[in-house]
This record gives structure tokens, sequence and C-alpha cells, in this order.
């Protein structure tokens, strides 16, 4: 069953809204946490007047449910749940109390390694840790490193990108990375693929080892040379309050919150169009996981009806574009909050970055079938 062509429009018009709204209207790029969540309860209530046999759409307890808690949740240490804003706020407030002696370490082992090595060194281990530490932590730990390290805004901001891209494809390997690992491995927990803890590492590992490695050394040809006055004009302009590691871990809760309301919203869109495309355009049409949530996308399209390879294709094609924009990750998100990139600064790189990553790994896929 076809969508109503004005609700088509309807999503269509809020689709154009968020790709474009932030690089065209400043007050939107200033406050881009709400327009999201706007935009994302438009696309709930649009969703509502849509019915799809055996998917639900529109409003309910549990959407609602959802938006509020999902960043307060991603999995429990010690019985204690822990989501993105508490490790967000607490590393904050920590690295906010001793932000001095952290920076010294780092800068100390700048000297020691140069920041080319550094930068190798920290965009390859966080893009394999990620599937272990979880990619919230590697892209807190991310940020500070290149925050103290001594090169320009424009360095900095490139280095971040890359290694956003390398985060988001190693934090695939296991269940404990990312959302979306979570749900592919658990949406093909029965017959016939039984997924299990490295059900993921053994099918995308020889794809993401070799991209991880490959961001690394780009990173370095990106890299200017260390400039050393950035250290001291860092040291004389940090002056952030509790207030603003506050206000920061709001936008990111506010950020996830939006990016479920978005997803859930164009999910009328997604069953009745997106898993009826044949694998080589799907892999090309998943490119919108760089504005909504990959995970929801994944969740939509991932089965174990799928072959091996529609699944392969499925998830590299979303994790490669997720690194596109801001909204596509959640490394994106915490470390553009964190340093103050906007979505043109971004996308700047990151669209044409992932272009030609999405172009190399389909001919990989679908051309040489490796």
């Amino acid at each position: 069953m076809a969508l109503d062509l004005g609700v088509l429009i309807g999503f269509l018009v809020i689709f154009l809204t968020v790709l474009i709204g932030p690089f065209k209207i400043h007050v939107i790029e200033e406050n881009l946490e709400v327009f999201l969540l706007v935009c994302g309860i438009a696309a709930m209530t649009l969703s509502g007047f849509v019915k799809i046999p055996d998917v639900e759409t529109g409003w309910s307890l549990e959407i609602i449910e959802e938006a509020v808690t999902a960043p307060l949740h991603v999995g429990d240490i010690f019985g204690i749940p822990i989501g993105i804003f508490q490790i967000v706020l607490i590393v904050g407030l920590l690295i906010y109390k001793w932000h001095t002696p952290i920076h010294n370490a780092i800068r100390k082992l700048t000297d020691m390694l140069s920041v080319k090595v550094l930068a190798f060194l920290l965009i390859v281990v966080l893009g394999l840790s990620s599937s272990i530490i979880s990619a919230i932590l590697a892209a807190i730990i991310l940020v500070e490193v290149v925050n103290a390290m001594p090169l320009s805004r424009k360095s900095k901001i490139d280095l971040t990108i890359i290694a956003c891209f390398s985060i988001g494809l190693g934090a695939a390997l296991t269940p404990l990375g990312e959302p979306l690992s979570t749900i592919a491995v658990s949406k093909l927990a029965g017959e016939p693929y039984n997924a299990d803890f490295l059900f993921l590492f053994n099918m995308l590992g020889k794809y993401i080892f070799p991209g991880v490695f490959a961001f690394g050394l780009l990173g370095v040809f990106f890299l200017g040379k260390a400039d050393p006055k950035a250290h001291e004009m860092e040291s004389a302009d940090y002056n952030e309050t509790v207030k603003d590691v506050v206000m920061r871990a709001i936008k990111v809760y506010v950020f996830i919150a939006a990016l479920v309301l978005l997803g859930e919203g164009f999910k009328p869109l997604i069953f009745e169009y997106f898993i009826q495309v044949p694998s080589m355009a799907l892999y090309w049409i998943n490119m919108v996981s760089a504005v909504l949530d990959n995970a929801t996308l994944a969740a939509a399209e991932i089965g174990p009806i799928l072959s091996e390879f529609q699944i392969r294709s499925i998830l590299m094609g979303l994790l490669i574009s997720g690194g596109m924009m801001i909204p596509g990750n959640i490394p994106n998100i915490i470390s553009a909050s964190k340093l103050g990139i906007t979505s043109k600064e971004w996308a700047r790189l990151g669209l044409p970055l992932g272009l030609v990553a999405m172009t190399i790994y389909f001919i990989v896929l679908f051309i040489l079938k490796i």
C-alpha cells in the first residue's frame, strides 16, 4: 500500500528541511538540537496518518518513553543504568575538574610521538577499541586528546571528522559498540544465522579493519604542522564552567531524543519503500543515515530472511554514511558539541570523504564481490 501523496510530500518536506536547514539558516545551526526535536515531533505526528499492517506508527506511550529514556540507558554497569547523558555529564565534570593535568599529559605525549604519529594512533586505536569501550567513550576520549593537541582549528576539525568515521566503523564489530550493532545481532539471533557476540566481527571484519587503517593514514595526510601557539591560546581561552558542561550534556540528551523521534517518524516511509529496494540501490539510499538514526534503519531493514550479502551491504552503507553529517552517528554528535563544530564545517570534509568511501566499498562489495 503506497503512502498518500500528501503524507509522502510531508515526509519529503521534513527530510529536506533536516538536510538543508542547518546549512542555510543561522538560527537553526545555533539551535540544532531543538530544531531536530521539532522535526522529529512533526515526523511522528505525520506518521500517525499512516496505517501499515503489523507496524506501529504514530504517537504512543512506548515511543514517548523510548525518546525520554534512550539518552539515559544504553546498558547496565553493576545493575546501574548507564546512558549517553550520564557519561557525557560525568566525564565532562571530571575533565572540568582536572582539565590542566589531563591536557598537560596529552601534550607531553604529543611531544614524545609527534602530532602525526599521535593522530594515526588515535584514529586507529579508538576505531578498533570502540567496539569494546563503546563509541560514546571513544568519542569523549577523542575530543579531549584533539583539544589538547597543538593544531589549528581546521586541523582539529579534520582530525575529529576522520576519527569519527573510524569510530563509527569499528564500533560495529561487536554488540557493545553502538546501537546499530546491538540491533543487528538481536535481529539475527535466531535461525538461520544464530548471531553471537562475534557474528559481526566475522562478517564485517575484513572490510572494517582496512577501513580503519585507511582512515588513520588519511588523518596523517590531512593534518597540518604542529602549531605551538595553539597550546598558549587554548590555555588562555579556557573558561568552561560547570554550567557549560551541564548544558552540553542536556544538548546531547535532546539530540538523541530527537533522532529517536525522527527515526520512528520516518518508519512508514522506510517500511513502504526502503525495504522493497534491491541491495545495490539500498546501499546508496542508506546515505539518509547521515541525518537519520542508523539504528532505526537497521531495525527496519535487517532480518533473517535476507542473505548474508544483503545484510553486509546494508550494514556497510549505514556505517560509512553515518560519518557524513553531525546527526549521522553518536560520536559525531558528542564531538561536534564539545568542539563547537558547525554543520557546514562538518559537511565540508564529511560529505566528500563519505562519498569517496561509499564508492570504494561499493566497488569492493558489488563489482569485485570480495
